[in-house]
């Protein structure tokens, strides 16, 4: 007989970053570029513990080479959900391998919470919220708790919900800089040629933003990058960029962590 699905626990001892370190922060590198910004934040440790989180989607080799140029040594961390696109996860194997990372980390949702809450592996059909919390959110949280700061691939040009970014912001005690937030998208272009970056498989296919296979459609002629995500719902986001995700039960009524 199969042993039972065994929960996955952790304790968040979370930092104490506050906004006035953020401000503080964002006023050195007014004006920085990009690459040098990333290069004395790692050589100066000025974010602590620090990883960048990779949906290795469309975009993400711009900001991925980056960081490996100034360090290779920072953990790579992707969340695999267990509904990615082939193309996806031989996108990161490709990546990871030809910038030399030295960390990559994948995460998968916890089988407990599968086994309970999403047993048929169709949530995604009727809750798509409570599918991402489950598969994404929750397994974020759990490897973002041993992180002090995060580095996020957001860019205001994306959508609406993500203008006016700042290079550095404050999430629930935590750092998250977002070093491509002031990127347009003729910039990335102009780095992935410069850099001969490879693509991921499904952007030629009309897919310009990648999450999980059953909640992503191609993007038409004139819409928003995004708008191949959770197309008909009304939902923009998957919930890894909001403040405060406990680590928990997704479904407990009091959001409380379990430790």
């Amino acid at each position: 007989m199969a042993e039972p699905a065994r929960r996955i626990d952790i304790i968040d001892t979370k930092p104490r970053f506050t906004q006035a370190d953020a401000d503080a922060l964002n006023a050195r590198f007014e004006g920085v570029d990009t690459a040098t910004m990333l290069r004395t934040v790692f050589a100066e440790r000025l974010l602590g513990r620090v990883g960048v989180v990779s949906s290795f989607g469309t975009e993400s080799a711009v900001l991925l080479h980056l960081i490996a140029t100034a360090d290779k040594s920072v953990p790579v961390i992707f969340v695999d959900t267990l509904k990615m696109f082939p193309e996806t996860l031989e996108y990161r194997d490709t990546l990871v391998a030809r910038l030399g990372f030295t960390d990559s980390q994948t995460i998968t949702p916890d089988p407990v919470v599968l086994e309970k809450k999403d047993a048929t592996g169709l949530r995604w059909s009727f809750d798509p919220d409570g599918c991402c919390e489950i598969r994404k959110v929750e397994p974020l949280a759990r490897a973002k708790a041993g992180l002090d700061s995060w580095i996020s691939g957001r860019k205001a040009f994306q959508s609406q919900t993500r203008a006016n970014l700042p290079r550095f912001e404050v999430e629930d005690g935590r750092i998250k800089l977002n070093p491509l937030g002031d990127w347009d998208k003729a910039r990335l272009e102009a780095y992935f040629a410069e850099h001969d970056l490879p693509r991921h498989a499904l952007e030629a296919q009309g897919y310009l933003s990648v999450g999980c296979e059953p909640c992503t459609s191609k993007v038409l002629p004139g819409e928003d990058p995004r708008a191949g995500r959770w197309r008909g719902w009304d939902k923009v986001e998957c919930g890894i960029h909001t403040i405060s995700t406990p680590i928990g039960d997704p479904d407990d009524p009091a959001n409380e962590p379990v430790f």
